[in-house]
């Protein structure tokens, strides 16, 4: 709450304060142009209604994403060689039977490979398996998956292919069973279990309007074209292309309110801390054990628990989607899951050491299946109650257990170096300078340079 009020402005730096270091890169982004989108007038308008008067969201040609998909069609797994699959088995100490030789996962966070989020979506039940997590023995409101013999479901008498189930559902318990009022997600039910995940990318348009992406691969491949793509080797797609995958339960509780998975997987206490790292591939309905994915070899960083989660977090995450520049309306729904992957086609690579490495922060669509419509009981006086959108959502963090001030890591992290006359502080340049372009400061920096990246 201290920034949302405009600060003051320094002076402008004398020149002799001013470093002589500046780069200055030519323009190679599209001005967006235009005349200036008037102010709306209607204090109850939506965001998501102002979305379709900007210059910057609402010119989908603007897109330097769209149709960046590098077209890799499905193949026989046995034909393949070494392309490990996913979603795998992800029980701690499981090891698949693939031979992956030296290549290996990525560990690091994401963000420290200068990988960024670029999709976020779902699937119904789980991909990956996880014993006494999401298994043959959880539950939800349709039931579970059983064990596959190998992994081989007969889903013949099904329209679609869902996974596994958690271990938190409780038909009494009216968290599990009370309806939620969908704003922004589609066909999405309480107490069912879902797999979300965030596919990233060094290749995407990280840290831009572009940055997500309808289908995930065109943010994938954003700036990779086929003929540098062609150029690299397996650990290089290994090192620059990740998912995160985490399982929730979606419950009607606003205790489990969090505003912000549309950034990446939830870490935070327990969650993020139990993960499971190995290579594999692309998922979705369209492959399985004998028809596999040739996006191989990628990353996977994969929670082993599964989490409660509310439905509001969700429909909230929905609502992040729409505000993108690229539509993203074929994600807003969960998608079918991959049957569990073959041990045969699973890397032999997995990572499970726990991750305490310090953070500098804490395919083919399914039928839309409509969730039951409750009417309210009087052990559940709520179900059926609407819940607000936009503006509400800051209401119910007040009620969430994720903001608990004491939990903030970073609270006073501030290093204290107090201010001193600049005459005495030699070689330590200021801001804010001239950057009229040419303009260079008097002070001589040497070797020092500014970091040029994004």
């Amino acid at each position: 709450s201290d920034d949302l009020h405009a600060h003051g402005s320094r002076e402008l730096v004398h020149h002799v304060y001013a470093a002589n270091n500046h780069v200055y890169e030519k323009e190679s982004r599209a001005s967006t142009g235009g005349a200036v989108a008037p102010v709306s007038e209607s204090v109850s308008s939506s965001f998501l209604d102002l979305k379709a008067e900007s210059s910057f969201l609402s010119d989908t040609d603007a897109n330097v994403c769209a149709g960046a998909k590098l077209a890799l069609d499905n193949a026989l797994c046995v034909d393949l060689g070494v392309q490990p699959q996913a979603g795998a088995n992800v029980t701690k100490g499981y090891v698949g039977n693939m031979d992956m030789g030296a290549i290996v996962p990525n560990t690091k966070p994401y963000f420290q490979s200068s990988m960024c989020p670029v999709n976020v979506h779902w699937h119904l039940g789980s991909e990956h398996y996880s014993v006494g997590e999401f298994d043959e023995n959880g539950a939800g409101p349709h039931g579970n998956q059983p064990r596959p013999d190998w992994a081989n479901r007969d889903l013949a008498e099904t329209e679609i292919r869902d996974g596994f189930r958690c271990h938190h559902y409780d038909a009494t318990d009216a968290k599990f069973t009370a309806p939620y009022d969908w704003k922004h997600c589609v066909g999405m039910e309480v107490g069912e279990t879902y797999e979300v995940h965030w596919p990233h990318s060094s290749a995407g348009a990280c840290g831009t309007v572009n940055q997500y992406q309808s289908p995930f691969y065109d943010g994938v491949f954003c700036n990779l074209d086929m003929a540098t793509f062609s150029t690299l080797g397996a650990q290089d797609i290994a090192s620059n292309v990740g998912v995160h995958g985490q399982v929730f339960t979606i419950v009607n509780d606003e205790s489990y309110f969090y505003s912000d998975m549309i950034r990446g997987m939830v870490t935070d206490g327990e969650m993020g801390s139990d993960v499971t790292y190995y290579t594999g591939s692309t998922t979705g309905t369209s492959r399985h054990n004998e028809m596999c994915s040739q996006y191989a070899p990628i990353t996977w960083q994969v929670d082993r628990k599964c989490h409660m989660i509310s439905a509001s977090s969700f429909d909230k995450m929905c609502y992040d989607m729409k505000m993108q520049r690229d539509d993203m309306s074929d994600d807003l729904h969960a998608h079918g899951s991959r049957e569990l992957v073959h041990h045969d086609y699973t890397a032999n690579n997995q990572d499970h050491s726990p991750f305490d490495r310090k953070r500098k922060m804490a395919d083919q669509p399914c039928p839309v299946v409509e969730p039951p419509v409750v009417e309210p009981t009087e052990e559940a006086p709520d179900a059926g109650i609407a819940e607000p959108e936009e503006s509400a959502f800051l209401e119910l963090k007040s009620e969430s257990s994720f903001y608990d001030v004491e939990d903030n890591v970073c609270a006073g992290s501030k290093l204290a170096l107090a201010n001193k006359l600049c005459a005495d502080l030699g070689v330590q340049p200021q801001a804010g300078a001239n950057v009229t372009k040419g303009y260079v400061g008097n002070m001589d920096m040497g070797a020092i340079v500014p970091n040029t990246k994004p």
